[in-house]
């Protein structure tokens, strides 16, 4: 009898471990199923309404690691034709019409099952701000029509609305940051690490109508109105961030004209020491006092067609140029420019939009020495028109114009304004893109507004890891070894007690 109940346990505990073992087996099976089926990716669409011009962003990650890091990647980047959105103040459905042709080309890259899922936003920047400044009716007529057009089309639209400057650097400082993966890194094994703070860049952004600079100081930041606090990844970022609304490219080159205008001998006549000598072209003073940022002289003339004339002066191009900004700083006060506080500039910077722009055209990109780049630009300042013209016969006309003009405006706000010298000008990364992805505020704005970068540090990371498959392989081969052991022992007794008899 007594042996008879101990052979019933021994089989009874074998068979629970055939069982374990048989749902251990096809665990480990449907884990691997899943992890050969193909990955489904999600899709997120941003409008980056800037001043000059409009552009949408398609951005896909995969659907099971949306708290990733490093994954998100940039499908397409459809330019909207015409100007930027503030541009149609006067015709504001013309704006909402604008967008269209990028929206109809996104919808055949958003599968068609997945796009009323699309998380979809439009920010504008300092163009619209600008146009808020003067007319905040018209503005807000502007982003109805854009949300009008936009709401037309099956996708989750999450609105349009006007970025603050402050909120234009820090979204930028994201981008850079996460695509450079210096907010959190993921290793083999699936554990999250924070790199060290010095490894973390900062972020130079050149527009149209705005600059903005972003970077984690070495110090306490003394003006909280430059202040911006983040918490991603279980770490908390005080960074320093200040937008200069009127010193984008576009507007800087506008209120340089409107000075050489109002210090002009010949009120009429307007000699540009940053266009090629040669050039010339006829300007009315409406169009040259058009804009909020341009200060018109206290005594306006009528209006009026000017001449412009270059003269081909990089010196006294620079001279100009410094006369837009206004380098002094209070007592015991570190700042940029205007009076504005700053800290001193601290570790590296990636600089892209404008800055990029401009030192690219003269391939000023390559980490060249400052004295290297002043050199470029001063030879390309003291070229003729007609010289230009023949060395570049497919450039834009405007832009090759523009081109001694831009470049030294970017030189004197890096040096002068945000104080960068000769040894940390070696600091600065000129960029357009990271990973495949435009640098921009676009993609850090869409990672805050969907939650993709959590406040804490992920606790692990979807999907089998590597050490997964070792524990279910050796639990699997525990548990065979224990039956086989089991069957073994039962039948030693079942042999025992045939001989006993």
């Amino acid at each position: 009898m007594q042996m008879r109940l101990l052979r019933a346990v021994g089989w009874s505990l074998a068979a629970v471990l055939a069982v374990l073992g048989v749902a251990v087996f096809l665990l480990v099976l449907t884990l691997k199923k899943d992890a050969a089926l193909p990955t489904r990716n999600k899709y997120g669409l941003v409008f980056d309404a800037g001043s000059t011009h409009t552009a949408l962003y398609i951005y896909r990650w995969p659907a099971d690691k949306e708290n990733g890091t490093g994954i998100v990647s940039q499908v397409e980047a459809c330019t909207v034709s015409g100007p930027g959105i503030s541009s149609y103040a006067d015709k504001p459905a013309e704006a909402g019409a604008s967008l269209k042709p990028c929206l109809d080309k996104a919808m055949k890259i958003v599968p068609a099952e997945q796009q009323r899922a699309t998380p979809t936003y439009l920010g504008a920047t300092a163009g619209m701000r600008l146009l808020r400044e003067q007319n905040s009716t018209k503005a807000e007529q502007v982003l109805a029509e854009v949300a009008k057009a936009i709401g037309q089309y099956p996708v989750d639209f999450r609105g349009a609305r006007i970025l603050t400057g402050n909120e234009e650097g820090s979204f930028g400082w994201i981008t850079v940051n996460y695509l450079l993966e210096t907010l959190i890194k993921c290793s083999f094994t699936g554990k999250w690490t924070h790199p060290p703070a010095e490894v973390v860049v900062g972020a130079l952004d050149l527009g149209g109508a705005s600059t903005q600079i972003t970077f984690l100081p070495g110090t306490t930041i003394d003006d909280s109105s430059t202040k911006a606090l983040l918490r991603l990844y279980g770490t908390n970022y005080s960074i320093y961030t200040h937008s200069y609304l009127c010193y984008g490219e576009k507007q800087a080159l506008k209120m340089l004209m409107a000075s050489l205008h109002q210090d002009s001998q010949t009120p009429q006549q307007i000699s540009h020491p940053c266009y090629p000598k040669g050039y010339q072209e006829n300007v009315s003073t409406a169009d040259l006092y058009d804009s909020p940022c341009v200060h018109a002289p206290s005594t306006p003339s009528p209006a009026q067609n000017l001449t412009v004339t270059g003269t081909g002066d990089p010196t006294a191009c620079g001279t100009a140029i410094e006369k837009l900004f206004n380098f002094s700083c209070g007592a015991n006060r570190t700042c940029g420019f205007n009076g504005v506080y700053q800290p001193p500039v601290r570790g590296q910077f990636f600089a892209f939009s404008g800055l990029y722009h401009s030192l690219h055209f003269l391939n000023l990109t390559g980490g060249q020495s400052l004295s290297l780049v002043n050199a470029t630009i001063g030879q390309f300042c003291t070229s003729s028109w007609e010289k230009v013209q023949k060395e570049f016969p497919t450039m834009n006309r405007t832009h090759l114009r523009d081109t001694c003009a831009a470049s030294t405006y970017a030189l004197a706000l890096l040096l002068q304004g945000y104080k960068f010298n000769h040894k940390t000008w070696l600091n600065i990364h000129f960029v357009r893109q990271v990973a495949n992805v435009d640098v921009g505020w676009t993609l850090g704005y869409m990672l805050n507004l969907t939650n993709m970068i959590p406040s804490e540090t992920p606790q692990r990371v979807v999907g089998l890891q590597r050490s997964n498959w070792i524990v279910a392989t050796v639990l699997l081969a525990i548990m065979l070894i224990l039956i086989f052991g089991l069957l073994t022992v039962i039948c030693c007794q079942k042999n025992s007690g045939y001989e006993s008899l």
